[in-house]
């Protein structure tokens, strides 16, 4: 990695070697540097990371499904049988799947090149930084991208944002590449970096968009018309390289691939720009805001009354009970203890959301500081060639509309989307800090007193930031007062040592990275939650392994062994509402298959659909209910319930003291004429059997089969 320091001189006698001996001083200093903060970051991703198990089970899930065959891997199937996909592009669970091919598929294999992205984006924001504020202000961007504690925390899961998060950032260093030198080539690969990342995570990517353009229209060299011109050519690249996937995918009939997971026509462009684009800013299922997606949930009526179980059944639930007994009562562990519970989505819009309850402690620390320091490099800048220019539109663009979108968005915002922050934040800090340092250290200058202002309003609106989100997050007394008194005596030195305020700021600054740095270091307090990855103290932590308690554990493991004994269907031994459902089994060796994808209401599976599945021999149990269920359920569950019979718990799980989140089992054998028409056959069971009481039998219901 090029340290950008200038090539000493070969000749010239004893000040030329002086000058030599101080240029590899400096450069062994900054490589130390670099060395200790990639350290760090190493650290915090990578010790005890062994205790978050499977992490995210449904990524985890889908990944050993894709292992089956070059068909699950291309389409991201969900689940071993290629039924339905997951709800994202594919290039974070290829890198996963990958990963599992190489080393074998374990919980590690699949985590760690998470973290590896982590580190590499640290050392990448620092190359960035470098050459264009200094390698002070390197280092300070790199060591609070590495303690962010939102972006510790996804990238000690298995989710797609690491990734994301990489590829994003060097999209914005091709971009700067570009407007240094005002090379096509190096849009061109700022281009093709965009489409990658938007194979990761569809629309999110495009957030770094808006600065990579203004960057590259206001900075870069050459005519108007040429730089139009070439980023009328990048974005014809960018879509090429970003819709490939999709249009494989949806030109691909639907019958010799998945269900796309997540959509409502079964087409990935409707995923990518409703449920995961625009839904998320609009709102959407599943969020506070209003909904975008169908519901197809008819009745959430249960099947009916469940039959006596049989003799047979008695005695394989007596067997099971003696040879598998329960596991102890569940109690709460040490580690969750005192934990407080996760606020999923954001809260109320506003533009003080990132300091609210929910992104505060992930992402709030040094945004203040972070939003001083843009204003900062505007001061420090002579022309729109400086070559902080471009970092201030490109970067800051990324970190202004990243804060933007966290802030307002309507739909679904879980606190670990606050992790595509951390790069633009952490490089504002460290390069508004380098931008004050050297408009500080020229006291003479107009600019001097505007600068030393914004140093105060930066330090002081940080620190008191700080000071709620520690008491709110019951941090130690013993750092609050510290934290003040430096910042205090931080400010007093700047004016005091003139030419080198510098001594005075970069201290300060680091005392402002304390905080955040000690409160991402609970990420191994306590197993991650997989969809949820968070640091902090709450008690949504998770269960480390397939993330499942020991209750729902052992009942899982007896559904298992009751189906094995059971004749399940060869093709589809299990189909599950919901992908949560069906994660753990797969997990444990099961083929479940999720009809309802991750959210219980895609339109996967019809009741035809269900009927004929069932007539071949190739579908015969349900799982039903259980998570996300209540946002709705499809055609094919909705028939099942009504008309195929429950095999209670206690038959599958004898001794369980789990419920499945509410789920329940159901016998569809020989049923395969009702399923077709599932009101009709129900209503003429309650019409000969009238002691039943059941909400089908209401005039409504009766309206239904005419």
């Amino acid at each position: 990695m090029s340290l950008g320091l200038e090539a000493a001189p070969s000749g010239g006698g004893p000040a030329a070697l002086q000058r030599s001996n101080v240029l590899r001083a400096r450069a062994a200093i900054h490589c130390a540097g670099l060395a200790a903060v990639l350290a760090l970051s190493a650290v915090l991703e990578f010790v005890k990371l062994e205790q978050n198990g499977y992490a995210n089970t449904f990524y985890s899930a889908a990944v050993k499904s894709m292992l089956r065959s070059w068909h699950n891997f291309f389409f991201v199937a969900s689940d071993p049988n290629g039924f339905i996909t997951v709800d994202k592009p594919p290039l974070a669970l290829w890198l996963q799947a990958l990963s599992a091919k190489l080393f074998g598929f374990s919980a590690l294999s699949l985590i760690v090149p998470e973290g590896i992205c982590a580190v590499l984006a640290v050392a990448l924001l620092y190359r960035l930084m470098a050459p264009r504020f200094g390698h002070l202000a390197a280092l300070a961007s790199a060591f609070a991208l590495a303690v962010f504690p939102s972006f510790v925390a996804v990238s000690r899961d298995n989710a797609v944002d690491p990734l994301l998060i990489l590829l994003m950032l060097a999209a914005c260093g091709a971009a700067l590449a570009a407007i240094d030198g005002g090379r096509l080539r190096w849009l061109a690969a700022s281009a093709v970096l965009v489409g990658l990342a938007f194979n990761t995570k569809s629309l999110a990517a495009l957030l770094c968009v808006p600065g990579i353009g203004a960057g590259y229209l206001l900075c870069a060299p050459g005519s108007p018309r040429r730089r139009i011109a070439q980023l009328a050519l990048a974005g014809i690249v960018a879509a090429a390289v970003a819709l490939s996937w999709s249009l494989a995918v949806d030109l691909t009939p639907s019958s010799q691939r998945p269900y796309v997971g997540g959509s409502v026509t079964n087409s990935e462009f409707q995923l990518e720009f409703g449920y995961n684009g625009f839904g998320r800013v609009g709102g959407q299922a599943g969020g506070p805001g209003s909904s975008t997606r169908a519901h197809y949930n008819t009745t959430q009526l249960r099947p009916l009354i469940p039959p006596a179980p049989t003799p047979a059944q008695r005695r394989y639930a007596a067997t099971q009970a003696r040879e598998h007994p329960a596991p102890p009562p569940l109690r709460t562990p040490a580690s969750r203890v005192g934990r407080r519970p996760i606020q999923p989505f954001g809260g109320a819009r506003s533009p003080v959301r990132i300091f609210s309850q929910s992104l505060g402690d992930q992402a709030g620390w040094l945004v203040p500081l972070a939003l001083f320091g843009i204003f900062a490099i505007a001061l420090a800048i002579s022309g729109r060639r400086d070559r902080r220019s471009g970092a201030l539109v490109v970067l800051g663009g990324w970190f202004v509309v990243e804060l933007a979108t966290l802030d307002f968005s309507a739909g679904i915002v879980h606190p670990y989307y606050a992790s595509a922050l951390g790069p633009g934040v952490a490089a504002m800090v460290g390069g508004g800090g380098a931008a004050l340092a050297s408009i500080l250290r020229r006291p003479e200058s107009p600019r001097a007193l505007p600068a030393y202002v914004l140093a105060v309003l930066a330090v002081v609106s940080t620190a008191a930031l700080q000071w709620v989100l520690i008491d709110r997050e019951h941090g130690p007394l013993w750092w609050r007062i510290p934290l003040v008194a430096l910042c205090l005596l931080g400010l007093i030195a700047i004016p005091a040592l003139r030419e080198r305020p510098s001594w005075a700021l970069a201290p300060t600054i680091v005392a402002l990275m304390i905080a955040p740095m000690i409160y991402s270091f609970s990420v191994w307090d306590a197993p991650v939650d997989g969809t949820f990855p968070t640091a902090g103290r709450y008690n949504h932590a998770g269960y480390g392994g397939i993330d499942v308690n020991p209750d729902d554990l052992f009942a899982y493991q007896g559904l298992i062994r009751y189906l094995h004994s059971h004749a399940p269907s060869a093709r589809y031994p299990l189909l599950t509402q919901s992908s949560d459902q069906a994660a753990p089994l797969t997990l444990l060796g099961l083929r479940a298959s999720a009809d309802g994808g991750y959210g219980a209401a895609d339109p996967a599976l019809s009741n035809q659909r269900l009927a004929d599945l069932v007539a071949a021999g190739q579908a015969r149990y349900l799982l039903i209910d259980g998570s996300y269920s209540d946002r709705g359920s499809n055609l094919g569950v909705d028939a099942a319930r009504l008309v195929c019979p429950e095999i209670p718990e206690v038959i599958w799980a004898p001794g369980s003291r789990s419920d499945l989140a509410y789920s329940f089992l159901v016998d569809c054998a020989g049923r395969a004429s009702q399923l077709r028409h599932p009101y009709a056959s129900a209503l003429a069971y309650l019409r000969a059997h009238p002691s039943v009481h059941h909400p089908l039998s209401s005039s409504a219901a009766q309206g239904w089969v005419g």
